[in-house]
């Protein structure tokens, strides 16, 4: 019987790019293979010229539809197939190839807020909801909204075999966090866009948005990241190698900071467990600085850090590669 097969891939918009998807009819027995789309409707192509590849690289069980349908992740390539401007992917597995002897592994954890009326959900239509104390892990009443989306998204990944950790309710009324881990690239990658686009899907069916939006809501409310647990085999042996890592990435802070998503302005500010986009530090269990080392490594000499950094639109890929090419690189002893 034939089987539905769910493309899903990343587009050009910018500066935080979206997800699309459309469905394919698979005949029995068959793999899904290499298809194609229209690159002048997602920003990826001009009209004179709009043909684009979609390369199936990762595959799962669709938990929204039959048993036998599939999620397809795919790279978007050009009509000669080499990799189009907007995927980043093929250059995080080159850079993954290059340092795979050091076995570089993460976590991330992927903050974002449920909308609904252009406002989070659950916040009244004017003015603002109690203030922030109550929410982070809370439980009980109106003010914990979302829940059955929550654990819905939450049984999807797992019946699509998506490495899902765990799940909880962040700072904000109407923000939320799940963690995916702990993979190699590009896998890491693979499972968070699916985990985000399985989100959004299900989000739908409630007439509710999913925003990854890195201050949502300005003031003095908290924004939404995706903070980024990194470990190689050096550092799961020894804290020098993690203080090595730790200073190379100080010394190429901006750069890391500016492909970070997009707004990283707005919610590094130094608040709201935060540290300023103009300044780096690290430290053991210190929430306010750009890397934190968690107390069980401090106190174990080894393990992995956290980059605090990242918001809740960057691209897995980008995060993933810059922390592979700059960490390994110094632990190789290779100039910067």
């Amino acid at each position: 019987m034939p089987y539905r097969a769910e493309y899903i891939w990343i587009d050009g918009t910018a500066p935080t790019p979206l997800m699309r998807s459309k469905t394919r009819i698979v005949a029995d027995g068959k793999e899904p293979e290499i298809w194609g789309f229209d690159g002048s409707s997602t920003n990826q192509a001009p009209g004179e010229n709009s043909d684009c590849v979609l390369r199936p690289v990762f595959t799962c069980p669709d938990p929204l539809r039959g048993e036998n349908d599939v999620l397809v992740l795919c790279e978007v390539e050009l009509t000669d197939f080499t990799p189009h401007p907007t995927n980043t992917r093929a250059a995080n597995v080159a850079a993954a190839e290059k340092y795979a002897d050091q076995s570089p592994m993460f976590g991330i954890e992927q903050e974002y807020t449920f909308m609904q009326d252009g406002r989070p959900l659950g916040w009244p239509a004017v003015g603002y909801p109690a203030p922030q104390g109550p929410y982070y892990c809370g439980v009980g009443g109106g003010k914990m909204v979302g829940r059955e989306i929550v654990e819905k998204h939450t049984d999807a990944c797992l019946k699509a075999g998506l490495a899902i950790e765990g799940t909880n309710a962040e700072v904000m009324m109407g923000q939320w966090e799940f963690q995916i881990g702990v993979l190699p690239a590009p896998l890491i990658g693979d499972h968070i866009w699916v985990a985000r686009w399985l989100l959004a899907r299900i989000a739908e069916d409630y007439d509710v948005e999913v925003s990854w939006d890195a201050k949502p809501v300005k003031g003095d409310w908290n924004g939404a990241g995706a903070h980024t647990n990194f470990s190689t085999a050096a550092t799961m042996e020894s804290y020098d190698a993690i203080v090595t890592a730790c200073e190379a990435l100080g010394k190429k802070a901006a750069e890391h900071v500016a492909a970070y998503g997009a707004g990283i302005e707005d919610r590094l500010t130094g608040a709201h467990e935060t540290a300023s986009y103009q300044t780096f530090s690290w430290g053991a269990s210190d929430r306010s600085a750009s890397i934190r080392i968690p107390w069980a490594v401090e106190k174990a000499k080894k393990g992995w850090l956290e980059d605090r950094r990242p918001n809740a639109n960057v691209d897995p890929y980008v995060v993933s590669r810059m922390l592979i090419t700059t960490c390994c690189a110094a632990l190789a002893g290779e100039e910067s």
